[in-house]
């Protein structure tokens, strides 16, 4: 009797500790992510980034959020939504354009409605009705100057670009005629159709706000210039808000495919009040005066912006900072890589418990990846396993974007109390995203992907439009150059994997496991 009493209290234990083996391995949040597509940065990145924060998202199956132009399913992923136990989630971070269109390419063309997409984003309504404790933190995208690269619209697209650049200002009108003629009557009719239902949609995004049903928005320009159709657009979003004293509650800044980002680390910021104060500091000040490519504010505007959005305070002495953000964008000027990357290794060595954050900022649009002698310093030094968070791809938004969110979930994870399991799995989590933003922003973008574009063009391709059996030959050829740069840098990875998502070399999706 004795031995079988000893059995049951022996499994009784067992039980006991795979019960709480459980509820320790279980993330302290769970977030509801929409994404506006499913890139990288704006689905692999935020569910990556979460766990630094011990922060889970939950996103709909891949298949129903499109690919390229193979819009995304808005009416399955409202299906979804009903199917989930909304109240089970601490926050969500939603799109409003993937519900509304099927995702970013999908908003600049006329395919949807706008009475079909205001009645698709009505399930937003039905989830606070459901839900009314759910933070919900919102996103809709100002449309951008130009159309998608379809194939089918090159003759065109440059010069639709134009006309949205020069059409709003009376002495473009000749110029403005002579575009008008040589651009189909009917591509300029969809354009002009999808601009007034995504402006619709913008103002909607801002009564949703109003009546608590989202808790935070962010309004963002996607690729812009400083003229164009969109400032008059932006500027009656600007008076909307304005007018119901919604400043405090909505952002409207330069950037898209970041939002996602930006509004993760909102949420957890939201969630711990975390709100560090922030310094940043420029090595070039004349180019932080100055408006980046594919934008329409002067970069110190649009870091402000975004050191807003993410809850922060933006303080001008690093003694009254918690994070210092280093945002090097001086890689043109001669001396200043060197220069710069010093200053950081140097402040790190008489600071080492002051957060660091560095964004690597192209300023002139020719190389979407980190400076090469700026990184390989910073690397060298082992700077990046003691930062906070970095990055270093395409648009200043972009960069921007990544890498204070990502400096803001690691800041949050050495402030919260947290089991030795938690503790593990943040630093792990950090680790990764780390490593994985030096393997894409850095070696594939700076190193890789110039080899795979030439060996493109070698080939007569087009790097923009690949087919599926060139993009199989390019991927390839990526791997094992990234391979190869993974074993010659240390980096502790295993199971490198690499892929191509839309089928071009502009962004790469690489995920790998950590030893």
């Amino acid at each position: 009797m004795d031995y079988f009493l000893m059995r049951i209290s022996l499994c009784l234990i067992a039980i006991d500790l795979v019960v709480r083996s459980i509820a320790y391995s279980q993330s302290s949040s769970k977030v509801l992510l929409i994404p506006l597509d499913d890139r990288p940065p704006c689905l692999q990145f935020p569910v990556k980034m979460g766990p630094i924060g011990d922060v889970t998202l939950v996103s709909p199956p891949r298949e129903l959020l499109g690919r390229f132009t193979d819009f995304g399913k808005s009416n399955q992923i409202i299906s979804w939504l009903q199917q989930q136990d909304v109240v089970s989630f601490d926050a969500a971070i939603i799109s409003m354009d993937m519900l509304a269109y099927g995702g970013l390419v999908a908003s600049r063309v006329h395919a949807t409605s706008q009475e079909q997409a205001i009645q698709w984003v009505e399930i937003i309504r039905i989830l606070r009705k459901t839900a009314p404790k759910l933070k919900i933190y919102g996103s809709s995208v100002i449309m951008r100057l130009a159309p998608t690269a379809d194939g089918k619209n090159e003759v065109y697209r440059e010069k639709l670009s134009k006309w949205a650049e020069l059409s709003p200002y009376k002495n473009n009108k000749t110029l403005t005629a002579q575009l008008e003629a040589e651009i189909p009557v009917e591509a300029l009719i969809n354009y002009k159709q999808a601009r007034k239902r995504n402006l619709a949609l913008n103002h909607l995004a801002i009564e949703l706000t109003q009546e608590s049903v989202f808790d935070y928005l962010i309004l963002s320009q996607d690729d812009a210039k400083p003229k164009g159709v969109h400032i008059q657009e932006r500027e009656s979003l600007i008076a909307q808000v304005n007018q119901l004293g919604l400043a405090d509650k909505i952002a409207i800044q330069p950037g898209a495919d970041e939002v996602s980002m930006l509004l993760l680390a909102r949420t957890v910021s939201d969630k711990y009040h975390y709100h560090p104060t922030i310094q940043a500091i420029f090595p070039s000040e004349e180019l932080s005066n100055k408006v980046m490519p594919f934008e329409d504010k002067p970069l110190y505007q649009t870091v402000s912006l975004h050191l807003k959005a993410v809850g922060a305070s933006e303080v001008q002495d690093s003694k009254d900072a918690d994070i210092v953000f280093f945002v090097f964008n001086g890689r043109k000027q001669a001396g200043l890589s060197e220069s710069f990357a010093q200053n950081i290794i140097d402040f790190h060595q008489k600071h080492p418990s002051k957060g660091i954050i560095i964004a690597d900022i192209d300023p002139i649009g020719d190389v979407q990846g980190g400076d090469i002698t700026f990184t390989n310093l910073l690397m060298h030094a082992g700077i990046f396993s003691k930062i906070f968070g970095y990055a270093s791809w395409n648009t200043a938004g972009n960069v921007i974007g990544t890498a204070l969110p990502h400096g803001i979930l690691y800041g949050v994870s050495k402030t919260i109390q947290k089991t030795k399991i938690q503790a593990a799995r943040m630093t792990k989590a950090q680790n990764w995203f780390m490593q994985n933003r030096l393997l894409d922003d850095f070696a594939y973008h700076s190193i890789v992907r110039p080899k795979a574009n030439a060996l493109s063009k070698e080939k007569g391709w087009n790097s923009f439009r690949l087919t599926d059996k060139q993009t199989a030959f390019i991927e390839n050829f990526c791997l094992k150059e990234l391979l190869h740069y993974a074993k010659a840098q240390r980096f502790g990875i295993t199971h490198l994997r690499f892929d191509l998502p839309w089928n071009r070399t502009f962004e790469a999706e690489i995920d790998f496991d950590l030893y």
